[in-house]
């Protein structure tokens, strides 16, 4: 069978998604052959909490690819990824993502989970507080001091920094998508962070079709469970299967 195939045959996609889909809206790759942590060093969670040097690093890091975030719109894999909402035949949406392209482009907050956390909020980690960041870059631009909360708590883009616990809602959510999904499809992610990939391997193990598709190795390659492996850029074919199978 052809992805279009799949596609077509499915009624209730699970769709997992890593930074190669991202790449052509302008965000960088982290563990691609030319990725972010191939050149920087991540901090740690642990060491962001303890360390006012460690969280200067950080916003520093984080300062470095505002522009690149902010500015960034969704590309023809996000939109085709939210057709299949429209259509009636999306799951769910599992994003290591923290771009908030998914959501840009159209899928819903029902059915996306950005496993990761996002980029277009930043949280105290004492009160949990929510907000736009745009003004505590602004204020680290020009002071270099860590943005403090009301409360006085460190604030943080809301992401999940290495050392960092997922949150468990969002855990909750995206095993009960995995387990009712009748088809797979990982797109442009090495499936090589846990318990991320794990999700798509809940899928196949039911003995749903697992697709993969992405431009350089990933750690499920040679899975016997895994139906269809394509290695070419995900923006040159799922758009265009997606379409021919919603004909």
């Amino acid at each position: 069978m052809t992805l279009t195939d799949y596609l077509r045959a499915s009624s209730s996609a699970l769709i997992f998604t890593g930074a190669g889909i991202s790449t052509g809206s302008g965000i960088p790759d982290f563990r691609g052959p030319q990725g972010v942590w191939k050149t920087r060093q991540p901090v740690y969670y642990q060491d962001f909490m303890s360390s006012e040097a460690a969280r200067i690093e950080h916003w520093d890091y984080k300062l470095e690819g505002h522009d690149a975030f902010r500015d960034a719109r969704p590309n023809a894999v996000h939109f085709a990824i939210a057709q299949l909402e429209r259509a009636g035949k999306l799951r769910a949406v599992i994003t290591q993502n923290i771009d908030g392209l998914h959501r840009l482009a159209g899928t819903s907050t029902e059915k996306l989970v950005e496993i990761h956390g996002t980029n277009a909020l930043v949280e105290c980690q004492s009160c949990h507080w929510r907000g736009d960041p745009e003004p505590h870059f602004e204020s680290f631009r020009r002071t270099r001091r860590p943005p403090l909360c009301a409360c006085g708590g460190f604030l943080k883009p809301a992401t999940i920094s290495f050392g960092q616990s997922l949150e468990p809602r969002e855990l909750e959510r995206a095993m009960h998508a995995a387990q009712e999904a009748d088809l797979v499809v990982a797109l442009g992610s090495t499936l090589s962070v846990h318990p991320a990939a794990s999700f798509p391997l809940v899928v196949a193990a039911r003995g749903a079709p697992y697709v993969i598709i992405n431009r350089g190795v990933t750690d499920h390659d040679g899975d016997r469970r895994v139906r269809l492996r394509l290695e070419r850029e995900v923006n040159e074919i799922f758009p265009p299967a997606v379409a021919a199978a919603l004909e």
